[in-house]
């Protein structure tokens, strides 16, 4: 792009006007930073490269973060009493959209937000709700894959740089995994209370899995109770609810120390016992309650007893087991998480938890744990808004923390479907999900492929979608004939007329440039631009005059309809016709043809004279073609040219143009005499 001198870069508010500052002008999707340069007297030197000054409406701090990290590119520029030069970075608004990892992500769930969006009105009832959670699963299930492919490629280059960059996306989408899993447990599933505790064990397990590594060193040892490891791990399964696993590692206990088996029997006997909810509403919540207290009485009778006094290990299982919030939270390190710790003070004290109850004991778990060593980050801050049933401080956070809108913008619209966010409309009239839609689609318009994705997201965006659509459209670079035809198929199926004809008309251009005549014209045709195509015609007269010749016989001689688009092209094809005709020695009928091509005055009067010495074959025929008064109007015609023509005396200065003239009017002379002869040899007889 050319250096802007017409649209003046702005300066960031509060700079000192005396020295370098940075200065900034939006685009399309990107916005462009440089540093000023002044002169001796102070005035600024800067040069920014965009035409559009206009912002996007919002950018969240997250957005810019992100984009200022990922600042590229520089030209230099100088300035006397400066430095030598100055920097100028492209600062795009969703970087994410250019990691090739991330295709599978957009291109994935586009198929899945196209799906909810058909079967909106399919189902109703429990059937909707199952399949909204499978819609939502479905988004997991592609987070997930990019998260594996994105740790395959951190563990396969060499290159430091793209390893950081790799393993940053990883720790990015594994969060982005982990808050979806919550939202759709708590939102899209709505979760009650027994069946919640259950969804919460799972979404724990599944994403607190820094112990797996240590999980798996002692099993695969020769003697697992031996291991310096193993009270860590059945530590990390009682803590996780996993009392299956837990039980069977105590056996190797028992089994490697015979002394501790009565302690084993019993402590396993009450991990056996241990009640959970069901997912089968076996049980009601009341009878949960019930079996709850009676197996936690008995936990506390052996405890009191001292049964495990000599075992320090299994003591502390048992103190678990009850729920003493100290003992959980001296295993701080192997749980790493509050939410971990929430979740595992909720198993073993409050099982038939209550969604509303959750963000009591969420700030209280997360105070305990973090207890003031260390503020919230802001995951904490997003999973405890969730935990809380914000929603939209849920979105509001992931807008600001995350670095593109893709979670955000499919993760409302999901919600929106839940029917969740019906109340909430934005003060400039657009609701969240539209307004989250269309951004995102917008950044995708900035990438050379994945703009086939954003119009879909437009279309199901009824309030704004096509306005936005018809200016980003506009926008997208016509490079090859092949995209120009995608981007015009998708404006047909809309009905965007004007977006057609502009399309149409910037391809015919390329194409006249190109001296591709040919497709120009099939350009000017589809944009129905009558003055293009007269231009285009002439250009094609002008080649016939210069080469003797037509191009693009193809495409002139299937026409059609398309002729009545303007006189000139009518006059092209119909040129064309009569030298078809000519040349299937039809010979009346192309002279015919000739006559009323002149005739109609829809031939340039630079080509008169092209249209007379065409006439010339047909004149000297051994079988008279033109009648008597054909004969007559092509005098007339010959004669309105050279009495006609402005540049009479030049015309006459013209040995060619006189040798031309001389012999039409002796052909047509000769004709006449001819056709006098025939016809009055007819009349006698």
């Amino acid at each position: 792009a050319p250096l802007m001198d017409t649209v003046p870069p702005q300066v960031v508010p509060g700079a000192d006007p005396s020295a370098r500052q940075l200065c900034f002008a939006w685009g399309p999707a990107e916005v462009l930073v440089c540093e000023t340069l002044f002169g001796r007297a102070g005035e600024s030197r800067s040069r920014c490269l965009s035409r559009s000054p206009s912002p996007s409406r919002f950018w969240g701090a997250g957005r810019a973060g992100a984009a200022a990290r990922a600042l590229t590119g520089s030209v230099a520029g100088t300035g006397e009493g400066a430095p030598s030069s100055s920097r100028v970075f492209v600062v795009r608004r969703d970087q994410d959209i250019y990691i090739q990892t991330l295709r599978k992500l957009f291109n994935e769930s586009h198929g899945i937000f196209m799906g909810l969006q058909r079967s909106e009105e399919e189902l109703a009832g429990k059937s909707r709700k199952a399949q909204l959670v499978q819609v939502s699963k479905n988004y997991r299930s592609v987070i997930r894959a990019c998260m594996e492919d994105m740790h395959q490629a951190a563990v396969s280059t060499r290159d430091p740089a793209l390893q950081g960059q790799y393993s940053t996306q990883v720790s990015i989408l594994s969060a982005m995994e982990l808050i979806w899993n919550l939202c759709e447990i708590l939102f899209v599933e709505a979760a009650a209370a027994g069946p919640l505790l259950l969804r919460l064990l799972d979404w724990v397990r599944l994403h607190v899995c820094d112990v797996d590594s240590m999980v798996r060193e002692v099993l695969s040892s020769e003697s697992p109770s031996k291991h310096k490891l193993f009270w860590n791990v059945v530590d990390v399964f009682v803590l996780q609810g996993r009392m299956d696993e837990a039980r069977h590692l105590l056996s190797k206990e028992a089994t490697a120390n015979p002394t501790s088996m009565n302690m084993y029997k019993i402590l396993d006997d009450l991990m056996k016992k241990m009640p959970v909810p069901s997912l089968g509403n076996t049980q009601t919540l009341t009878e949960l309650e019930l079996k709850w207290q009676h197996w936690h009485e008995e936990c506390q009778r052996y405890l009191q007893d001292g049964t495990f006094a000599s075992h320090p290990h299994m003591e502390s299982i048992c103190k678990i087991l009850l729920g003493d919030e100290d003992a959980i939270l001296e295993k701080k390190e192997l749980m790493t998480t509050w939410y971990h710790f929430l979740v595992t003070r909720l198993l073993y004290s409050h099982p038939t938890v209550k969604p509303l109850e959750l963000r009591f004991y969420a700030q209280s778990s997360m105070d305990l744990f973090l207890g003031g060593e260390s503020s919230p980050e802001p995951l904490d801050m997003i999973l405890m808004a969730a935990f809380e049933f914000e929603m939209h401080q849920v979105i509001k956070e992931c807008s600001i923390v995350l670095s593109n809108w893709w979670f955000v913008a499919h993760l409302t619209d999901l919600l929106d479907h839940c029917k969740l966010l019906q109340s909430h409309n934005l003060y400039f009239g657009s609701n969240m999900r539209e307004f989250l839609l269309l951004e995102y689609a917008s950044g995708l318009f900035s990438h050379h492929s994945l703009w086939q994705l954003g119009v879909d997201y437009f279309d199901h965006c009824p309030e704004y979608g096509r306005v936005y659509l018809e200016l980003h459209i506009e926008r997208i670079p016509l490079s090859t004939e092949q995209k120009a035809l995608k981007v015009l198929r998708i404006c047909e199926q809309r009905q965007m007329h004007e977006q057609v004809r502009s399309i149409c008309k910037i391809m015919a251009m390329k194409a006249l440039r190109n001296n591709r005549l040919g497709s120009a014209l099939s350009w000017s045709i589809r944009a129905k631009d009558a003055a293009f195509a007269t231009l285009i015609s002439d250009r094609f007269l002008k080649d016939y005059c210069e080469r003797g010749c037509f191009s693009d016989l193809d495409l002139i001689d299937n026409l059609g309809p398309s002729m009545l688009l303007s006189d000139r092209l009518t006059f092209l094809g119909k040129y064309r016709e009569f030298h078809r005709l000519y040349g299937e020695k039809r010979f009346p009928e192309a002279a015919r043809l000739l006559l009323t091509l002149m005739t109609a005055h829809i031939a340039p009067c630079s080509f008169w004279m092209t249209l007379l010495t065409d006439a010339l074959p047909l004149l000297e025929q051994k079988e008279v073609i033109f009648s008597a008064e054909q004969t007559y109007e092509l005098m007339r015609c010959l004669e309105d040219l050279t009495a006609g023509n402005p540049d009479k005396q030049k015309f006459q200065d013209d040995d060619v143009e006189t040798t031309k003239v001389e012999m039409l009017r002796l052909a047509l002379a000769r004709n006449l005499a001819r056709v006098i002869v025939k016809e009055g040899t007819v009349e006698g007889s």
